[in-house]
């Protein structure tokens, strides 16, 4: 079966199930379906990055610091992740990601809206990832990767919805938002 082929929920605003169909229609007709989008830091702490293939539906050839992709209809998100994160990484046994945030992502017309559920996930396997999925990939210090994002000299064209999981990420960890959550309260729960 191609990508264009698999099947997915198609859900409302509310992220509520309201049927089914292949991927390629749901990115024809503009279809609210799920993502999932798993940071992943090595032992050292280092986060992957990968430049996606340019055989991909969606942002092809762009770089991403998430591995991840649709949710399968009937899959859950918790599902998906460990599945996507596994699957993109070329690794078994991964621990299941950890769910950190969610929101609804809107493409601008290129492929519609998703619900994206992001994650985190440390990876301290070696990775061979699919090379239908991924044409490079490197691990990458904060530093590294902050100097790569747009607006820096050193910029390379991102997947904008990674870079919407990015800045979401980037607000809740900020000293501010840590302060103004109750103690043991993690962001989007």
């Amino acid at each position: 079966m191609s990508a264009s082929e698999e099947i997915l929920d198609v859900v409302d605003e509310q992220d509520r199930v309201i049927g089914q169909a292949p991927r390629g229609e749901v990115y024809a007709r503009g279809l609210i379906h799920r993502c999932v989008f798993i940071r992943v830091r090595d032992a050292e702490g280092r986060i992957f990055v990968h430049r996606r293939t340019p055989t991909k539906l969606v942002f092809p050839s762009l770089y991403d610091m998430f591995v991840g992709g649709v949710v399968g209809a009937g899959e859950s998100y918790d599902e998906a992740a460990l599945r996507e994160a596994e699957e993109e990484l070329g690794v078994s046994g991964l621990p299941r990601p950890e769910p950190v945030a969610r929101f609804l992502y809107d493409s601008g017309g290129v492929a519609g809206k998703w619900w994206s559920a992001v994650y985190e996930v440390r990876c301290e396997l070696p990775v061979d990832p699919q090379v239908e999925e991924v044409a490079w990939h490197g691990f990458l210090t904060d530093e590294e990767l902050a100097a790569r994002l747009p607006g820096a000299a050193g910029a390379w064209e991102w997947v904008p919805d990674g870079l919407a999981a990015y800045g979401l990420l980037a607000q809740a960890e900020s000293p501010a938002a840590r302060d103004a959550r109750p103690a043991g309260r993690s962001p989007g729960r």
